[in-house]
């Protein structure tokens, strides 16, 4: 059984909701890619249940795995059976179970809703939540038959108040709202930090990875009742609310509502320039050889929540150890990550999970991999 916990896992491909998901495909070598009304998003490495989980499916956004013995389960369920052998006894007696981070694909095939999620302090407070949701974005493609080329809506500018906010909201002035956020163009290499509290939206053609805090709580400043008339016209037809985004905003009065909504902005404004300079992070390199490099795409610069690197290898070395699990992506080529008495074979849009000791754990091939990380991790 030990064995088990001594090499890669591989992942099981989802998507999990909203319009899009055809770049994903591509990614992932599905032919054709299409578009679908719940492609959107896809979790990867998941543990964690998305906000909208219906009754039917109560584990929806938590992601499956084959384990090396053939085993098909949830990932939360491969954990359980041994957690310290999976995660090491620092994750577990931090963490418990909980991975600690969530990772997505996110394609967005229109905008997405502006939108924000709180921090660790608010969560708390008005959700009873262990976690916020901070997060960044990694751009790794775009689409081209879109009416502007991809953009993101991050960060106020400079003279916001929470006041001038509400009385936008107050009006339901959608488009009011957005012209008080800066827009970027961007494109794919680019890495954005979304701090907790901060607006954003991604915009139509993006197609990104997220990496963030495990948890579904996202709140938009649209009225209760305007937002779930926005919800329910999305939902499939027979569909019943209670299985969308909002549910869990269904059930406060309007005071309590909107006490979540507007209290989990944080109001701070800059210029574009350095509105810029504070989101828009650069690559560090950590290490580099003969075989390639691997750098930090977000560390323990920016925040202790999580953090994830890409390694770019044309040929062998050993995967940097740190401790922890790792969640990896293949967005390139192919080769083997391999391990003491085997390897696991890997390809471009493969996605696998990595116990946090796997004695002799090397890479090798011509491949490019992004390494996701709880915790801010530092370079070793």
């Amino acid at each position: 059984m030990t064995e088990i916990f001594n090499q890669p896992w591989k992942l099981i491909p989802n998507k999990i909701r909203g319009a899009g998901g055809r770049e994903i495909d591509k990614l992932r070598g599905v032919n054709p890619p299409v578009d679908t009304l719940d492609g959107s998003e896809a979790w990867i490495g998941s543990v964690t249940r998305a906000a909208e989980a219906p009754a039917e499916d109560p584990h929806h956004g938590c992601s499956e795995v084959v384990l090396p013995d053939g085993r098909r389960m949830f990932l939360f369920e491969a954990i359980a059976i041994n957690p310290e052998a999976t995660l090491g006894k620092k994750h577990f007696s931090r963490h418990g179970t909980n991975l600690g981070m969530l990772i997505k694909y996110l394609d967005a095939q229109e905008q997405y809703m502006l939108q924000a999620h709180p921090t660790r302090e608010f969560a708390k407070k008005m959700w009873n939540s262990d976690f916020g949701k901070e997060e960044s974005w990694y751009m790794i493609g775009g689409r081209e038959d879109t009416k502007e080329p991809p953009y993101i809506l991050l960060g106020f500018k400079k003279g916001i108040t929470r006041a001038k906010w509400e009385e936008l909201y107050n009006k339901e002035d959608l488009n009011g709202l957005e012209q008080l956020c800066h827009k970027i163009p961007v494109k794919a290499g680019e890495t954005y930090f979304v701090g907790g509290g901060t607006p954003h939206a991604l915009g139509e053609g993006c197609f990104c990875i997220e990496v963030q805090e495990p948890s579904d709580i996202t709140v938009m400043p649209i009225h209760q009742q305007e937002l779930k008339r926005i919800f329910t016209a999305k939902l499939p037809d027979g569909a019943d609310i209670s299985s969308s985004l909002i549910a869990p905003f269904l059930v406060d009065s309007k005071a309590v509502y909107d006490e979540k909504t507007l209290g989990a902005f944080v109001y701070e404004g800059y210029s574009y320039e350095e509105n810029l300079r504070r989101r828009r992070i650069l690559p560090k390199i950590i290490r580099e050889g003969p075989w390639g490099k691997e750098y930090f795409l977000i560390g323990p610069e920016q925040t202790d929540y999580f953090s994830f690197t890409q390694a770019d290898v044309q040929g062998k070395v050993g995967v940097r150890i740190t401790g922890f699990p790792q969640v990896g992506i293949v967005l390139a080529g192919e080769g083997a990550i391999l391990f003491d008495g085997g390897k696991m074979s890997v390809k471009k849009g493969d996605e696998v999970f990595l116990p946090y000791n796997i004695p002799g754990a090397a890479i090798d091939g011509n491949l490019s991999l992004v390494f996701c990380h709880p915790e801010g991790v530092s370079e070793k």
